[in-house]
């Protein structure tokens, strides 16, 4: 069974950063591509950013420049770093595999 965990949310002043991780077990084979999504309180969840299984990376506009995704195959991790954190970062972030998601990780910025 496929289970992603995420981690590394927190609260954080504007400006600042952090790094949030996504552990993958369950899957078989090589994992392809992974994303990372967010979702603020009254709003639709959004893609934030995606990475292929060769590392190749896309991202929504807001976050150029500020986030950036990677993965570590042998650990079956990904990760965001996320700096220059903003207000409206504020979200609950998930990792998403195939159709299968975590639980996600709630990340706050203050202003």
């Amino acid at each position: 069974q496929v289970q992603l965990v995420e981690s590394g949310g927190g609260l954080v002043q504007a400006g600042g950063s952090l790094r949030l991780s996504c552990a993958a077990s369950g899957i078989i084979g090589r994992i392809n591509v992974m994303g990372w999504y967010r979702q603020a309180p009254g709003k639709r969840r959004e893609l934030v950013a995606v990475i292929t299984g060769d590392g190749s990376t896309n991202y929504r506009d807001s976050v150029k420049g500020r986030f950036t995704i990677s993965r570590d195959n042998a650990k079956n991790t990904v990760y965001l770093e996320m700096n220059s954190l903003k207000p409206e970062d504020t979200a609950v972030y998930y990792c998403s595999h195939n159709g299968f998601w975590g639980q996600g990780t709630q990340v706050t910025v203050s202003s």
